[in-house]
């Protein structure tokens, strides 16, 4: 029975991605087998603390995090939590060996989003090491299966994507973060006078992460290497629509990919990997 305890909450983690994340679940459906699993529990964690900081606005969200906080250490240490998403997320904690600094780090971010509309420079890089970092060194630890010197020399590779990623989500979400949460997360920008200058230089500084970003990923484990790819040229395309977009239009809607560009993107990039070509 304990076997089935497991799979059901695993299966709540991966139900959780799929509802939440289109993107991420196909890029996660294009990893080995192996891999699938452990990164859907972590998405599922990440996924629901992000939820408290951004959803529960008639609930006090700094007890909802520090209980959390507490149930998610509780079910570390114990290797065992009713709570169907602990329980997923602490199995590939301790099998894989991440670190608890980087849960910590990755904690404090979301408490940082309960005090903070405005980051300047040293928040913002903290913000984002917490926040989207220190996820894909999660995912690298899964995908390094215990190789301590393939992890070492990735790290920064993985930083600099999970940076990228953050900062495309920081532009495109740039309307709900000021309209919902009265927040903007790029530092000495005024939203009501965003302009062109000011997004390019941003645009700049993401593709930058992403070019170095890539220099890693065509180190990944073959296993792993497409999905991290797939992801990798969903949010490129959807940095390139963002830089073809005024940035008037930026503050007043969202933009995506559409489901027909995404069937391209994923062809295209198979065609790449068939023929080793990323």
């Amino acid at each position: 029975m304990l076997n089935l305890y497991q799979e059901v909450c695993r299966s709540c983690s991966k139900l959780i991605t799929q509802r939440y994340s289109t993107s991420f679940t196909l890029g996660i459906r294009m990893f080995q087998k192996k891999y699938q699993e452990p990164i859907y529990n972590l998405y599922g964690f990440v996924r629901f603390a992000d939820e408290i900081v951004d959803t529960f606005h008639d609930q006090d969200k700094a007890l909802l995090l520090e209980e959390f906080k507490k149930d998610t250490w509780l079910a570390i240490d114990r290797k065992l939590s009713l709570n169907p998403v602990l329980q997923s997320f602490q199995e590939v904690v301790n099998q894989y060996g991440i670190e608890k600094e980087l849960i910590e780090a990755f904690l404090k971010s979301m408490e940082m989003d309960l005090h903070h509309q405005d980051y300047q420079q040293d928040l913002y890089e903290e913000y984002i090491y917490g926040s989207a970092e220190v996820v894909g060194l999660m995912c690298l630890r899964v995908f390094c299966e215990g190789d301590d010197e393939m992890y070492q020399a990735l790290k920064k590779p993985a930083c600099k994507l999970g940076s990228a990623f953050q900062k495309v989500n920081f532009l495109r979400d740039m309307k709900s973060d000021f309209d919902i949460r009265e927040r903007v997360y790029f530092p000495g920008i005024d939203f009501l006078s965003f302009n062109e200058a000011q997004k390019k230089a941003i645009e700049a500084d993401i593709k930058a992460d992403f070019d170095e970003a890539y220099e890693g990923i065509k180190r990944l484990p073959k296993g792993a290497r497409f999905g991290v790819y797939l992801a990798y040229i969903y949010y490129l395309k959807l940095l390139n629509k963002i830089a073809r977009t005024p940035a008037s239009e930026i503050t007043k809607r969202r933009l995506r990919v559409h489901d027909s560009r995404k069937a391209y993107l994923l062809l295209s990039s198979a065609v790449r990997h068939q023929f080793n070509l990323i």
